[in-house]
């Protein structure tokens, strides 16, 4: 790639290369993920003053940190995933994972304000483990599911009760403003995580409110995959939301 002058435009080429926007990245495929891993390996030779004065490593206080997927496809939830919640909330098991939809525009930053809106009186946290798709796939099998994973991050289902509460769908309660926090980081899948065994802890305040477990998940990865892939595409960036263990307000 040149610039208009005829040299070569540097800028554009990594651009193109290793998309910076997450979504764009994604879609870019293995060959972005593998020329980012050499970026990064040559950084991390570097000696820490010279990556700075190079402009090349940055401390947390200099930089904005986004959502890990800006303006994600689609925002895929699942509801009741953990025994114990759904009976604290006075809810049958169901046999088939149920799902419900976010809006991309309800996510909010790490570090960002969720916006307790001026309408309720009964907004609730549910701490959640979420994954995001890497590749494409459609009527996707079980043990072929974790290879369409990119990785997993952090999110909070705020949940407006009273809004939830007064029908029958997850809707209306669970699409206000600024209200799914989620992040900061996007933990690749070949990292070594065990999505499986992970402890989820909410707290409020400093209060310990949640303390569970991704092992006690009723359906997990595989089985959210297969049956959210038998009703839509899943595309890259698509993030899904595995459920909360109990312990909401």
């Amino acid at each position: 790639m040149v610039a208009d002058d005829g040299t070569a435009d540097a800028a554009a080429r990594a651009e193109a290369e290793v998309p910076a926007d997450m979504l764009r990245f994604l879609q870019a495929g293995e060959g972005a993920l593998a020329r980012a891993r050499a970026a990064t390996g040559y950084v991390d030779s570097l000696e820490e003053a010279d990556a700075r004065q190079a402009g090349l490593l940055h401390s947390r206080q200099e930089v904005q940190v986004l959502v890990p997927i800006v303006n994600p496809p689609k925002v895929i939830c699942v509801a009741r995933n953990f025994d114990a919640h759904a009976k604290e909330a006075g809810k049958v098991v169901s046999e088939i994972p149920i799902v419900f939809a976010r809006f991309a525009n309800t996510l909010v930053a790490d570090g960002g304000a969720v916006v307790v809106p001026r309408v309720s009186h009964q907004v609730d946290w549910e701490g959640e483990l979420a994954f995001v798709v890497g590749k494409p796939g459609r009527y996707i099998a079980r043990d072929q599911a974790m290879v369409h994973l990119a990785g997993y991050s952090v999110f909070n289902d705020v949940s407006v009760r009273d809004y939830q509460f007064r029908v029958s769908q997850y809707t209306s309660g669970k699409n206000f403003a600024a209200s799914g926090p989620m992040g900061p980081v996007l933990v690749l899948a070949d990292e070594g995580l065990d999505p499986h065994d992970l402890q989820i802890v909410t707290r409020l305040n400093g209060e310990v409110m949640q303390d569970g477990n991704t092992a006690d998940m009723i359906f997990d990865i595989p089985r959210i995959i297969a049956d959210v892939s038998e009703i839509m595409t899943l595309e890259p960036g698509d993030v899904i939301v595995t459920g909360t263990p109990s312990g909401v307000g």
